[in-house]
């Protein structure tokens, strides 16, 4: 069987206030209170662009050996959000700010460190987007509770990876060039450093800084790629390493015993160490880009 793993990585970006909003950024402030009107989506509101998150995408682009695409634009992607008051979500899709990149790591061979290999996984496009907001559930009332501080700011690194919403988020997406958790954790390290030495992100991901989404798929060799499941937000490069090889030895393990892998999103159970259903994906939603 030959694994195929891509990351889509989302990192919050460095700046004192938000993407689109003059709110300010801060980690474990109360509830609530770093929310502007365009934050809570109030009518006629618009929003501003923050040219520091411009500036921070299109340096982590050209470290990434990106293109810089000298004209890109933001588009509307529709769907309902629980803590994302607006109903759509401002991003990049057809002309994010930078494409065709590359990433180069290096991971130790056979677990011995004196022996290294280094490779290379493709960018396929870095994007500014805006998280969405946190919603947080309390079984005890049985409700559950919206906190929009985080709305709004996001740096979506799509290197197949992902970050919070309102707050500047930049995606970064990778092409499924990888082929095992060590390979996925060796390049999220790598670029958590390219962040933090650029400045762009802090990437603390036990802070949410930095997400990531892993698609895996397993094929037999010369036959095309299988159906892929994506595990969703994993906050821990060691998650992600356990995440991404589970997943693969399942797959293996559900075909050999002549069952067939679901188009489905998935999470990962850190106390288990399984990766375990959400929701499937056979009828995608239209998202309404525009």
């Amino acid at each position: 069987w030959v694994p195929v793993v891509g990351l889509e990585i989302h990192a919050q970006i460095s700046s004192k206030s938000k993407l689109f909003s003059g709110s300010q950024v801060q980690f474990a402030a109360p509830p609530n209170s770093l929310v502007s009107f365009f934050d809570a989506s109030l009518p006629g509101t618009l929003p501003v662009l923050n040219r520091r998150c411009v500036e921070a995408a299109v340096m982590t682009g050209l470290a990434l050996n990106c293109s810089i695409n000298k004209k890109s634009l933001f588009d509307r992607k529709h769907y309902f959000y629980a803590d994302l008051p607006a109903g759509y979500q401002i991003t990049q899709q057809r002309v994010p700010i930078a494409v065709n990149g590359s990433l180069s790591y290096s991971r130790c061979v056979d677990n011995k460190m004196s022996q290294m290999v280094t490779k290379t996984v493709r960018i396929k496009q870095i994007q500014l987007e805006q998280d969405s907001g946190k919603s947080l559930h309390d079984d005890t009332r049985s409700q559950t509770l919206v906190d929009l501080n985080r709305a709004d700011q996001k740096l979506l690194l799509k290197i197949s990876c992902l970050f919070q919403k309102k707050v500047g988020l930049m995606e970064v997406v990778m092409e499924p060039d990888m082929c095992c958790g060590e390979e996925a954790a060796a390049a999220v390290r790598e670029l958590q450093l390219i962040l933090q030495t650029l400045g762009s992100s802090q990437a603390v991901m036990a802070e949410g800084q930095l997400r990531v989404d892993a698609n895996v798929s397993v094929h037999r060799p010369g036959e095309p790629y299988g159906v892929r499941t994506e595990v969703k937000n994993i906050n821990s490069v060691r998650f992600l390493a356990k995440a991404v090889d589970y997943e693969i030895q399942r797959q293996i393990e559900e075909l050999e015993n002549g069952g067939k892998i679901l188009n489905e999103t998935r999470a990962f159970d850190s106390k288990l160490g399984c990766t375990v259903p959400m929701r499937d994906k056979e009828g995608e939603q239209d998202y309404r880009y525009f």
